[in-house]
Order: C-alpha cells, then structure tokens, then sequence
C-alpha cells in the first residue's frame, strides 16, 4: 500500500530530522505544506506506526523513523535513549529476544508488541564529558 502525501510528508520529515518529534513539533514544521491539524498529524502517524515505518517513545511522548528501511516486523523494539544530545539508536539483539522468550514461556505470556527505552548517555557524548545536569 501507498503512502498518503500527508503521511510521506511526515515520514521524511522524522526521516530527515533523524531526532524524535513530537506531533505538535510535526506539525509546526509541517504547516507550510498543507498540513494544519493536529487529527492529520496523529493519522498520519497512526498509520505509518501500523506499517513499522515510525515508532514513538513513550518516555518523550515523540515520534521517530524507523531504523530499518522495510519498516519494522518484530513485537519487541528497543531504543538507547541519550539524555544529553537526544540521540536515539534503535537496535535489536539476539540475546535479549531470547531472554524474553524464554520468560515468556516460562510463565504462560503471550506478547503482543513491546518497547524498550534505554535511557543515558551516548559515546558522543561521554567522549565530550558532559554532565548531564
């Protein structure tokens, strides 16, 4: 299925942006082309989560593009969150599904989706010394 013009422009702007959103911060940037309420912002980002092509952080209340360019097809996400510059690092790992899966198993839990956000401070960062206060 096609994207909708208002939900191509709002993936190329987290796209290009490359930080996390929040609607309202989406929708400001988008004003000029066409989009002018916060129902066609939050649509737009509806259906591009349901695609896997934009998650949101719970944590930030923001939005970003998904790392993986076919869009996301798993039930876990994870994210490593810096508290210092805002970058995000979206990321899978092997060792932690299986954790998962095996305490899901072992306790009769069936999952239907997750988000892991992992918050602190990135190597860029660290590598500068800031504080974080």
């Amino acid at each position: 299925m096609q994207l909708t013009t208002n939900q191509q422009r709002v993936l190329t702007l987290l796209q290009q942006t490359g930080s996390p959103l929040s609607a309202y911060a989406l929708l400001d940037r988008l004003r000029g082309q066409g989009l002018t309420a916060p129902t066609q912002i939050y649509r737009a980002l509806e259906r591009l989560e349901e695609r896997g092509l934009v998650h949101r952080l719970e944590t930030l209340n923001a939005y970003v593009s998904c790392t993986y360019p076919s869009g996301c097809q798993r039930h876990l996400k994870a994210f490593a969150i810096c508290d210092d510059c805002g970058h995000v690092n979206e990321f899978t790992d092997s060792n932690l599904d299986s954790c998962l899966n095996r305490w899901m198993k072992s306790n009769a839990f069936s999952l239907h989706d997750s988000t892991i956000e992992l918050h602190g401070r990135c190597a860029s960062c660290s590598a500068l010394g800031l504080d974080g206060g």
